[in-house]
């Protein structure tokens, strides 16, 4: 697979915070967030049950340059996806996250769907211009095994 193939692949992007941190969100604190950014954004939240979610989810749109995204958000555990999502749009995220959600000094952690397949640990985000973020999430997805 060229690196213009790769750069092209949508998968599930999963962020959460450092093992042992929280990041202390809440569904009211990440919808405000949302709509600081859209005000016409959806938002939706569905108290669980049956199936593989357990627990309260969050449903959200959010427009990521040019591609417009589906997420979920989780207060337990903790975390923020992206759906179909290119290493591009990921990182454009994560930028938008370490501004407008994460608190300041925390840390990221990251997977994708086909991470969590291949069982690879979750990695630290790394604090980088965006090209190199995008070189990172890209350098995953070929650790992940899963593009013969």
């Amino acid at each position: 697979m060229d690196a213009s193939e790769l750069a092209e692949l949508r998968t599930t992007y999963v962020f959460g915070p450092a093992e042992g941190s929280t990041w202390g969100l809440t569904y009211e604190g990440i919808e405000a967030k949302l709509r600081e950014r859209e005000t016409d954004t959806f938002v939706r939240i569905d108290e669980g049950g049956e199936g593989p979610v357990r627990g309260s989810v969050m449903h959200f749109g959010i427009t990521v340059g040019e591609d417009e995204l589906e997420g979920m958000a989780k207060l337990s555990p903790e975390g923020i996806a992206v759906e179909e999502c290119t290493a591009q749009a990921a990182a454009e995220f994560v930028k938008w996250l370490w501004g407008s959600v994460v608190p300041d000094g925390s840390s990221i952690t990251f997977s994708t769907e086909w991470g969590l397949e291949a069982d690879l640990p979750d990695a630290l985000v790394p604090d980088l211009p965006r090209p190199r973020l995008v070189a990172t999430f890209l350098a995953h997805l070929e650790a992940t095994g899963g593009l013969d």
